[in-house]
C-alpha cells in the first residue's frame, strides 16, 4: 500500500513553495514591461495635450516645474555648455531617468504586479499635480495626464499577466501557491520542457487592453490633430499689417565683403531661442489678449484684432541675451514690425511713481522693464511681426516684447498676455527674484567670426588674410572696431555700413602680413558715446558678460 502521507525520499517537497519565477526566465524582460507602460503613460498623454495647452503634457510639466527651481548657476552652465540646445538636454536627462524609474517598478510587477500598478498610477497623480501648477493651465488640462495615466497601469498590468506573473495565477507575490498535502505534481506542472499550447496564445484580456490602448491613442490623436490644425487655420489666415512708419533699407554695405561671415539679417529659423518654455505655447489668436493695468489711471484690454488694428512701426533691432558668454552666437537681428509700447501707456495714463512695467508670458514669465526705457523715443515694440512674416510660434507669436538696449531676460518676453505699470521696489521678475539685475542694459561686445577657433586659413596671393567680426552697443551704436593679432599693434577695422544705433555691426580687416604658422587674435569694441569696450572678464551672472574675444588660428 502506497502511503500518500509519506514524505517522497527523492525529487523535490510537494508542500514547499516553489521558488519565486523571474519574468520571462530574465530580469530584463520586466525593466522592459516597465518601460513600455511608462512610454505608453507619455504617448498617450502627449497626443491628447494637443487638444489642451502645450504644458498639459507631464513631461513638459514636469520640466517647466523644474527649470522654475532649478539653481540660476546651474542653468548658467547648462546653457554655457549646450546654448539652444539646452531644452534637448533637458528632455533627454529627463527620459533616462523616467525609463531608470519605469524600468524599476516593471521589475517589482514581476513580483508584485498590483504594488507596481499602484506606484505607477501614483507617478501619474504626482505629474498631474505638475500640470496643475503652470500659470498657463486649467483644471480641464490634468485630463491628458490622467487619461495617459489609466491606459499606462491596464498595459502594465496586461505585460505582467501575459508574461505568466499574473496576481490571478501567482497570487500578489508572483509566487506558485504551494501544493496540497497529499496531493500529486500534475505532469503538466512536473515537466520543464513541456509548455501547453495555450500559453503561446495571448489571453483575452492582453489583446483587450492592446485594442484599448491603440484605440485610446487614435482618438487622443485625433481630436489633437483637429485641434491644431484648426489653430494652424486661424494663424495662416493673419496677414501681417503694413506698417505706418517703414524702417530704412538695409544698405548694401552693413554686409562685409569676407567669406564665412553670418547674414547682416538673421533668418527667423537661425535666429536664437532661449526662454524658459520647453514646449512652444499654442496661443490661439481669436482668443488672445492684452491687460495694461497696475498704476495707471485707466485699464486697457486689446484683443488681438484691436491691436492689429493700432499704426504700426518697423523698425531694425538686435536682441542679446544675457547668458551670452563673450564671444557667443546668443544674439541675432532682425526686422520687426509692431506697436509702440510708449502709444499705449501713454493712452492708459501712467502715474506718478511707476518706474517699472513688469511684462506677463501666458506660461508665467514674467520680465521687468525700466519705465524709460518704453517711454524715452527708442523703438520698444509689441512686435507682431519678424522679418517681413508675422511671428513664428517659436518666437512669440502671437505677440512679444522688443525693446532695443537691454538683455531679453528683462525686456524680451514671448507670447505676451499683461503689461503692470509697477515700481522696482514693490514687485520683481522672474529671473531678478533668482538673483540677476534688475535693469539689464546690454554691454558693448564684439566677437571674431572669421577664422573660427582653431581653424586654418589659407593666405592670399599676396600673403594676406581676411578677419572679420560683429559688434554690437545696443542704443548706443559702434563707433569703431580694433583687433590686435600676436600681441602686436591695435589695427583699425573696416566698419560695414551703420543702419541704426540698436543693431549691430559687422567689421572686416586685412591682414596683410599673414606669416605661416599659428597665431593669435582679439577684438575690441568703441561704442557711440566713445567708450571702450571692457577687457575686464566677466561671467554672464548678474548682469551680462564682458571682456575680449580672443581666438588662436593658423596660417597654413
Amino acid at each position: 500500500m502506497v502511503d500518500l502521507h509519506s514524505r517522497p525520499s527523492t525529487g523535490s517537497d510537494p508542500r514547499r513553495p516553489t521558488a519565486p519565477r523571474p519574468l520571462r526566465g530574465i530580469p530584463w524582460w520586466s525593466a522592459l514591461a516597465g518601460i513600455a507602460s511608462g512610454l505608453v503613460l507619455l504617448a498617450v498623454s502627449g497626443v491628447c495635450s494637443l487638444a489642451f495647452s502645450s504644458s498639459s503634457a507631464p513631461l513638459i510639466a514636469v520640466g517647466g516645474a523644474f527649470v522654475d527651481v532649478v539653481p540660476p548657476g546651474l542653468k548658467d552652465l547648462v546653457i554655457g555648455l549646450f546654448g539652444t540646445r539646452d531644452k534637448l538636454v533637458l528632455g533627454i536627462s529627463m527620459l533616462l531617468v523616467y525609463a531608470v524609474v519605469t524600468g524599476l517598478l516593471g521589475i517589482l510587477a514581476a513580483r508584485r504586479p498590483r504594488t507596481a500598478a499602484v506606484l505607477l498610477a501614483l507617478l501619474g497623480a504626482a505629474a498631474g499635480v505638475f500640470v496643475l501648477t503652470r500659470a498657463q493651465n486649467s483644471a480641464a488640462d490634468v485630463v491628458p495626464t490622467l487619461a495617459g495615466t489609466v491606459i499606462a497601469v491596464v498595459s502594465l498590468l496586461a505585460l505582467v499577466s501575459r508574461s505568466g506573473a499574473s496576481p490571478s495565477a501567482d497570487g500578489q507575490d508572483g509566487r506558485k501557491a504551494p501544493a496540497r498535502p497529499g496531493a500529486f505534481p500534475s505532469a503538466t506542472a512536473s515537466s520543464s520542457t513541456t509548455v501547453p499550447s495555450s500559453a503561446a496564445a495571448p489571453p483575452r484580456r492582453t489583446l483587450i487592453a492592446g485594442t484599448g490602448v491603440l484605440a485610446a491613442i487614435v482618438a487622443a490623436g485625433a481630436q489633437g490633430l483637429a485641434t491644431s490644425r484648426d489653430l494652424s487655420r486661424k494663424v495662416a489666415q493673419f496677414v501681417l499689417p503694413t506698417p505706418q512708419k517703414r524702417a530704412a533699407p538695409i544698405p548694401a554695405g552693413a554686409q562685409v565683403d569676407v567669406a564665412g561671415m553670418p547674414p547682416f539679417v538673421t533668418p527667423n529659423g537661425d535666429f536664437y531661442r532661449i526662454d524658459t518654455a520647453l514646449a512652444v505655447p499654442r496661443v490661439d489668436p481669436t482668443s488672445w489678449s492684452l491687460r495694461i493695468h497696475g498704476l495707471v489711471d485707466r485699464e486697457i484690454a486689446l484683443d488681438f484684432s484691436q491691436l492689429l488694428a493700432e499704426p504700426m512701426v518697423e523698425s531694425h533691432v538686435t536682441l542679446t541675451c544675457v547668458s551670452n558668454v563673450v564671444g557667443g552666437d546668443l544674439a541675432g537681428n532682425a526686422t520687426w514690425i509692431g506697436v509702440p509700447v510708449a502709444r499705449l501707456l501713454e493712452r492708459a495714463g501712467v502715474q506718478d511713481g511707476a518706474d517699472m512695467v513688469l511684462s506677463r508670458s501666458t506660461d508665467g514669465f514674467t520680465a521687468s522693464t525700466p519705465l524709460e526705457a518704453l517711454t524715452d523715443g527708442r523703438d520698444s515694440l509689441l512686435a507682431v511681426g519678424m522679418n517681413g512674416s508675422p511671428l513664428p510660434p517659436e518666437h512669440g507669436y502671437p505677440v512679444r516684447m522688443v525693446v532695443p538696449g537691454l538683455y531679453g531676460y528683462v525686456s524680451a518676453t514671448k507670447w505676451l498676455t499683461e503689461l503692470t505699470v509697477t515700481r522696482f521696489a514693490d514687485q520683481t521678475a522672474y529671473w531678478t527674484s533668482r538673483g540677476w539685475s534688475e535693469r539689464g542694459p546690454i554691454k558693448t561686445a564684439s566677437r571674431i567670426d572669421v577664422p573660427r577657433e582653431g581653424k586654418d586659413v589659407e593666405a592670399d596671393g599676396e600673403g594676406a588674410v581676411m578677419l572679420g567680426g560683429t559688434a554690437w552697443a545696443q542704443h548706443r551704436g559702434v563707433r569703431s572696431v580694433q583687433v590686435q593679432i600676436d600681441d602686436g599693434s591695435w589695427l583699425d577695422a573696416e566698419l560695414g555700413t551703420a543702419v541704426t544705433s540698436d543693431t549691430w555691426t559687422q567689421w572686416a580687416l586685412r591682414w596683410a602680413d599673414a606669416r605661416p604658422g599659428e597665431h593669435t587674435a582679439r577684438v575690441r569694441a568703441t561704442d557711440g558715446t566713445g567708450e571702450l569696450q571692457t577687457s575686464q572678464h566677466a561671467d554672464p551672472a548678474p548682469n551680462g558678460s564682458s571682456g575680449w574675444h580672443t581666438i588662436r588660428f593658423t596660417v597654413a
